[in-house]
């Protein structure tokens, strides 16, 4: 059996949610695992997802309401102990200073480019393999 890697999707916008599931499919890469996605419309739906475990790495929509992936990001690095990497997505090129500020692991812009972001999320998930090795 192929292992799985849990990436958890926050977005208040069910279209931005499906443009990441979308752009990843199964497999972001052909050397990265299966993806599950497991999606959540609210900040108190991440803190506690996070709290219960298991997730591989976070997709947080910097442009999300009521409270923005930056802010969501620098949150969580704070309080979840061993956080997964974080990929942002960010509205413009020129807010990757603050992707910087909200200590996420990488950056694409929105809307979501399916190479783009199959590549940072697949970059991300053997980051994490090679971290757990």
């Amino acid at each position: 059996m192929q292992p799985t890697a849990t990436v958890l999707v926050y977005s208040d916008d069910s279209n931005t949610r499906e443009q990441v599931r979308l752009a990843s499919g199964r497999r972001p890469a052909p050397d990265a695992p299966l993806v599950e996605f497991l999606e959540c419309a609210t900040p108190a739906a991440v803190v506690k997802e996070l709290d219960k475990g298991g997730i591989d790495v976070c997709v947080l929509d910097g442009e999300a309401a009521p409270m923005g992936g930056m802010g969501m990001c620098r949150q969580i690095k704070d309080e979840v102990f061993a956080c997964p990497p974080v990929l942002l997505l960010i509205g413009r090129p020129q807010d990757a200073w603050l992707a910087t500020w909200s200590r996420a692991d990488a950056a694409v812009t929105l809307p979501v480019e399916p190479v783009e972001f199959a590549a940072a999320l697949a970059s991300l998930l053997r980051q994490k393999r090679a971290l757990n090795a």
